[in-house]
């Protein structure tokens, strides 16, 4: 391992507290220069102004200015036509000025933003209400399918500062112990309109991502992706650039700015390709930064021989010190956390929760993504799940029950986990369903663990994050959309038999299926009791005074003959998400 501090070495987290502090209501911010109250969300219903097009390529060139928290730039956006249009809607907080927006000529053919120099560029008309975020940006001639188009707007303002982030989100704007600027963004929540213009909707990915930041001389930027070169475009400020070459989330765009010293380490991925992992810290904070460091490769090595290999190695794997908890940044995870072991939950189990949580959604969330805010639980209730695993991992059933037990404590059940209806980020963390996600999702998981068995669940997750087996190469295949539904199919599939009355109860509706259990003499009775479904046929162990046996009541009930003083316990070992009924005497 190297401690790396020169130029030449350079190349989230949401509802995981206690429910009472989850985010529960809609985020209204009266904007400086709007009318009316905005709602910072993301995603919901796909729009025609969305549908018409697919983003193949964005190019950010801003400059960030911590002296009066302001941005100033451009974004260029590579597009294909999908659909007849006269029109596209990008989307941009109106608190920002668009200066102008171009159809840049030349786009056919480039590559990765690389447009002509020789074009004649034609300013375009846009339609922007004050207090909606759709930008509808016109053409003087309706696009036909398959034609390119490159659109660059230029503007400038200032971002959306974030209250508590990374729940209420924006761009986070501190200093260190010295006084020196320390910038962060998370924008999960809130959605990447709120700092830069783009599509602003999960089921569409830019394939690749140019980023250039410009800031004060001192500071050192990381970004997504590789790190490329810096230069000097005005006295006292310096450019930092770099490129991500697979396709991202826009919340996952992301840069982190302070006076920053960096750790560095080579890493063989489980493929025998190497990488770099970084970790960018802050000066006071190095020594603590070391004494974690060796954690990350720990991690990700769990990680990939659990799920298969690290996705993005044609990159790096990097993690900045943040001003706030922590987000999943694809290739650049936010680390705000203690720098010591159990940091999220409260249980002793042995090692860095924090980031074996962001880092499990390299592969839950950026790999295996969602392309409705309405199927969020398979990036959040996988990454939960995946601290038990390793807590398994790590330290035997104990840690994992352990932390098993945590989260069930934490379910509410009062709303879906996975509504079949299109859904916001708001939608999502509103009325009860933003915790559940987390941890009704990962006891989901587990519930499904104890159903089908330990070779199966696990063949499962590896398939689910590489199909057939396959495993990415490093660029355009790294990741791929799902749903609930792909996942029962798979499910269904390795399982060898439908698994639908199990993923509709669980996460379809809130109620959780209820075991009745009545004690008679010498006989105990069992039924399930449900809702929505026909059939229920959940296996449940029992422990008859030291004597395991296993029993499917289902919906009609069963009867189990049990000696008069011999004491019953059910599902011993926890395996079930379920309430329990418990009616006469043991």
């Amino acid at each position: 391992m190297t401690r790396s501090l020169s130029l030449s070495h350079l190349f989230c987290l949401l509802y995981l507290l206690p429910a009472h502090l989850l985010l529960t209501q809609p985020i209204l911010v009266q904007p400086a220069d709007a009318q009316n109250h905005m709602v910072y969300e993301s995603g919901g219903e796909l729009i025609p102004g969305y549908a018409v097009y697919d983003v193949g390529f964005y190019d950010l060139d801003l400059k960030i200015n911590p002296a009066d928290s302001s941005i100033e730039g451009s974004v260029t956006t590579h597009a294909t036509i999908v659909h007849p249009t006269d029109h596209i809607v990008l989307d941009l907080d109106p608190r920002f000025s668009i200066h102008s927006i171009r159809l840049l000529q030349g786009g056919e053919g480039s590559d990765r933003g690389e447009v002509s120099e020789s074009r004649q560029d034609e300013e375009l008309e846009f339609d922007r209400p004050g207090s909606d975020k759709h930008t509808r940006v016109m053409f003087s001639e309706t696009k036909q399918p398959g034609e390119k188009v490159v659109v660059e707007i230029r503007y400038s303002g200032k971002p959306l500062i974030a209250a508590n982030p990374p729940w209420d989100g924006g761009f986070v704007w501190e200093r260190t112990a010295e006084g020196e600027p320390w910038i962060g963004v998370a924008v999960q929540t809130v959605g990447a309109w709120t700092w830069w213009p783009n599509k602003d909707h999960p089921s569409d990915k830019a394939d690749s991502l140019s980023l250039t930041f410009t800031l004060p001389e001192g500071l050192t930027v990381a970004s997504n992706g590789v790190f490329r070169k810096t230069t000097v475009r005005e006295e006292g400020w310096r450019s930092w650039h770099w490129f991500s070459s697979y396709p991202i989330n826009n919340y996952n765009v992301t840069l982190n700015a302070a006076p920053y010293e960096v750790i560095s380490d080579s890493y063989e991925s489980v493929t025998g390709e190497k990488m770099e992992i970084l970790f960018w810290v802050l000066p006071e904070a190095v020594e603590r930064g070391m004494e974690l460091f060796p954690q990350f490769a720990r991690q990700l090595r769990f990680l990939e021989e659990l799920i298969g290999p690290y996705p993005f190695r044609g990159d790096k794997y990097g993690v900045a010190h943040a001003p706030y908890l922590g987000m999943e940044h694809q290739t650049l995870i936010a680390y705000g956390a203690s720098f010591e072991n159990n940091n999220l939950y409260g249980v002793d189990i042995g090692f860095d929760d924090l980031h074996q949580h962001e880092l499990s959604h390299e592969w839950w969330g950026n790999l295996v993504t969602a392309w409705d805010w309405k199927d969020f639980w398979i990036h959040e209730g996988f990454g939960t799940y995946m601290q038990a695993l390793y807590a398994e991992y790590l330290g035997g059933e104990g840690p994992y029950n352990e932390l098993m037990a945590y989260f069930r404590r934490q379910i509410r059940s009062l709303k879906e986990v996975a509504p079949r209806k299109s859904q916001t980020t708001v939608d999502v963390s509103g009325s009860g369903r933003g915790g559940d996600i987390y941890y009704k999702g990962a006891w989901f998981l587990h519930t499904l663990r104890y159903l089908m068995g330990d070779e199966p669940f696990f063949t499962l997750l590896r398939r689910f994050a590489y199909p057939d087996g396959s495993v990415a190469s490093g660029k355009d295949d790294a990741g791929r959309f799902v749903t609930t539904d792909d996942f029962l199919t798979l499910a269904s599939e390795v399982h060898g038999e439908s698994l639908e009355w199990l993923f509709e109860h669980y996460l379809r509706q809130a109620e959780l299926p209820v075991l009745v259990a009545q004690r008679e003499g010498s006989t105990l009775s069992l039924h399930w009791e449900t809702v929505g479904v026909k059939s229920f046929p959940m296996p449940v162990e029992l422990n008859l005074d030291g004597e395991r046996q296993v029993v499917t009541p289902g919906r009609e009930g069963i009867s189990v003959e049990v000696s008069d003083n011999v004491p019953v316990e059910l599902d011993p070992d926890r395996r079930i998400l379920m309430e329990v009924i418990q009616e006469g005497s043991n």
